[in-house]
Formats: structure tokens, C-alpha cells, sequence
């Protein structure tokens, strides 16, 4: 497992508290990510879960959550599956994002993070991580990819 996932796991040993805790470390390592206040919900191999709060500091000018700060949701929850799924002898950098907003984020959205481990064990190039956000009421409101490019590391 990875010292992120190890990181997780003991930080959730404090209800509520402790999600908060690893949301706010996780964002000081992309700093960018902390300007949406996110909170990392769920955190596995493949599966990771970020909430994008419905706050006026998130909302653009219809009032609804910027599509660019449920871009920075998806991304924040696709680096952290990244981090906790990726084999050992592998390293991963984001290459490209593709999305649809399929309705208004007029509420908390749940960005969602979700890959196979086969797509990991064989990746040498590009692999697709599928990712949404859903609205409270269960519509998704963002979807799409994010692509990767996951190489060999390198030999010291």
C-alpha cells in the first residue's frame, strides 16, 4: 500500500475529524486544490470520492458550482486513486481532461474517481480514468475522463 493510503487510513480512525484533517494535508500538496475547501469522502485503490461544497466561493455568476471548480474536484479525486492505486514500480502525470456538464451543480457535488487495477498492472502509456460529480439528488452534473500517462520508473 501507499504511504497516501497508510495516511488515510490512520487519519479515519477519528470520525469526521479525521477526513477534514487529511483533506486540508492532501490540498498542501497541490495547493490549488484547498481554494474549493474540498473533503476527501472515500479513498481506496481505485475508487476515491472528493465533495466540492455548493459555497459562494465555489459559484459562478448563475450561482451554481464553476465547472472549473468541479474540474479541480475530479482532478484532486483522480490524483489521490492515482496515488493509492498505482503499482510500485510505475509513476503516473496527468496528461489531459476531457468533461461534459450535463446539468447544473446546485448543490454539494461528489466528484468520483474510478479505474480497474488491470487498466494499472498493463499501463505503460496512456490510461483513462473515469470520473463524475453528482449533485445531492443523484444527477450528475460533470463526466468524463482524465487521461494519464503511466510509464516505468526509472532504475537508480
Amino acid at each position: 500500500m501507499s504511504q497516501l493510503y497508510d495516511l488515510w487510513k490512520s487519519f479515519n480512525r477519528v470520525p469526521v475529524v479525521g477526513k477534514r484533517a487529511f483533506s486540508v494535508a492532501f490540498a498542501k500538496k497541490a495547493p490549488y486544490f484547498g481554494s474549493i475547501h474540498p473533503l476527501v469522502n472515500q479513498l481506496r485503490p481505485n475508487y476515491a470520492e472528493v465533495i466540492v461544497p455548493n459555497r459562494k466561493g465555489n459559484h459562478n455568476h448563475i450561482g451554481t458550482v464553476h465547472a472549473i471548480a468541479l474540474c479541480n474536484g475530479l482532478e484532486m479525486a483522480m490524483g489521490a486513486l492515482a496515488e493509492v492505486t498505482i503499482p510500485r514500480d510505475k509513476r503516473w502525470i496527468p496528461k489531459g481532461m476531457t468533461v461534459s456538464y450535463t446539468a447544473k451543480a446546485s448543490t454539494d457535488i461528489t466528484c468520483i474517481a474510478e479505474t480497474d487495477q488491470e487498466e494499472w498492472d498493463a499501463a505503460d502509456g496512456d490510461l483513462a480514468v473515469r470520473v463524475k460529480g453528482i449533485r445531492e439528488d443523484g444527477t450528475v452534473a460533470i463526466e468524463g475522463t482524465i487521461n494519464l500517462w503511466v510509464t516505468p520508473k526509472k532504475k537508480k
